[in-house]
């Protein structure tokens, strides 16, 4: 999982002047990095041993407000310390800003320098391990949508975030020209992605006036959560640095279509080479071990939307009609339904998941997925037939919870998760979850008032 950017080679380009900041992140609850900017020679001197910072990083909301109700941290306990440990195969240069490099960090506690058990990398991790024991590997890609914004961040923050400009007019779907008119800023983010290690396929204009997609080359499961962390991040600096904005909101606007973040995923050997949802003789070419994988993501789907739909906006997406599912169910090469088949009879084959918002965080994504597999594996799960048509209009069929509320209830009384992320992981998690409803609850929202103003 190398960023191809060695120490050696940091150390190099510190000692002649071209490196001079050092970024060590964490991932947050939320996907955000958070972490501390080392001038450069202090970093190879010794930082890249470990650093520290606030266990309250861990337990805080979008707002950073300081969360009751965690076991894990509190006022009571004084909000200490965490471990900052960095993994240097994470290093890479960041192009898009000057003299500047950035490593990923590992979470750990700080007085037994374990990992912390909620942290997102160490959840991931965690499943990625489980996989290794049954001499098996994930390769995972995220597609990831986003909105584009003629007003910079401020411009839209001071507005209330009212009379936004997406940066076209029209749906650009597939749109060449009008992503001509975006390229200012969407060539310099595959270039600056690529510059960074992070290996670019492709962007292009999505469904709806404004919207975006980047696309980048499948990795191992936690060296694309890595990646997807640093792409959300990339993307906001690099339309920032052009007077623009990036919102990777689910669903900024009702009349506007939500944004996704499907998730492709495949189970390989140990050395990446023997593709294990391959079988050339079975049908649609799926292996009983795909099969069984499938069976997993669909029995226990509604007990991870949590990790894939974590706001209540994210909820706002699922939507008939919008290319966002509504049914948690499995097709072939169908974009109504919550799973799809793709690269049928190929040792490409692989499942994609189509209810996870550009929203999520993609170390719990990913480590949910893999969990709801592995117990298809491990109990040897039957797949139903897959669902033929429109799954929109599908009677009877499994559905994706509708609010955040019901997805809490599904995750928190899920017996898989607990077994595979640990008990207290959930509860943290779960009060998370809570904590978003009970905000939500008490706010009086523009919806509300417009329409009762005078009327109620």
């Amino acid at each position: 999982m190398s960023a191809s950017y060695t120490f050696e080679e940091l150390k190099k380009d510190v000692a002649e002047g071209r490196i001079d900041t050092v970024l060590a992140c964490q991932v947050d609850m939320q996907g955000r990095l958070m972490g501390k900017r080392f001038h450069a020679q202090y970093f190879v001197d010794g930082a890249y041993e470990e650093t520290h910072s606030c266990n309250y990083l861990l337990a805080t909301d979008m707002e950073m407000e300081t969360v009751s109700g965690y076991r894990s941290t509190s006022w009571e306990a004084g909000y200490g310390d965490y471990t900052m440990k960095p993994d240097l195969s994470t290093l890479r240069r960041t192009p898009w800003l000057e003299g500047t490099a950035l490593v990923l960090c590992d979470v750990l506690d700080h007085h037994t320098h374990k990992e912390v058990p909620h942290s997102p990398r160490a959840i991931l991790k965690r499943q990625v391990k489980r996989l290794e024991a049954m001499g098996l590997k994930a390769f995972m890609a995220t597609e990831l949508e986003f909105f584009l914004f003629d007003q910079t961040y401020d411009d839209a923050r001071e507005s209330g975030y009212r009379d936004l400009r997406p940066v076209s007019g029209y749906n650009e779907d597939y749109h060449i020209f009008q992503t001509t008119k975006e390229e200012d800023v969407m060539r310099a983010i595959r270039n600056g992605l690529q510059g960074a290690g992070i290996p670019v396929e492709n962007s292009k204009g999505e469904a709806s006036a404004g919207q975006e997609e980047i696309n980048v080359r499948y990795a191992d499961a936690l060296a694309m959560a890595d990646r997807h962390a640093i792409i959300k991040n990339a993307c906001k600096e690099i339309a920032w640095q052009r007077g623009k904005a990036i919102t990777f909101l689910a669903k900024y606007n009702y009349g506007a279509a939500g944004s996704s973040s499907h998730v492709h995923q495949s189970l390989w050997s140990l050395d990446g080479k023997t593709p294990k949802f391959y079988d050339s003789e079975a049908k649609y070419g799926m292996s009983e071990m795909m099969r069984c994988y499938v069976a997993g993501l669909l029995n226990h789907a509604s007990e991870i939307t949590y990790f894939l739909a974590p706001y209540i906006n994210s909820y706002k997406r699922f939507m008939a009609g919008t290319f966002a599912p509504t049914k948690a169910v499995w097709s072939k090469d169908n974009r109504t339904a919550g799973y799809r088949l793709c690269g049928e009879g190929s040792k490409g084959i692989r499942i994609e998941c189509r209810v996870g918002g550009s929203d999520l965080n993609p170390y719990l994504a990913m480590a949910a997925l893999i969990a709801a597999g592995i117990a298809g594996i491990e109990g040897k799960l039957e797949l139903e037939a897959p669902f033929v048509g429109d799954a929109y209009g599908g009677k009877g069929i499994r559905e994706i919870p509708k609010t955040l509320r019901d997805a809490t209830d599904y995750m928190t009384k899920s017996k898989m998760l607990r077994e595979a992320f640990g008990e207290d992981v959930i509860d943290h998690y779960t009060r998370a979850a809570e904590w978003e409803q009970e905000e939500y609850d008490r706010r009086v929202t523009d919806w509300e008032v417009a329409r009762g103003f005078e009327r109620a």
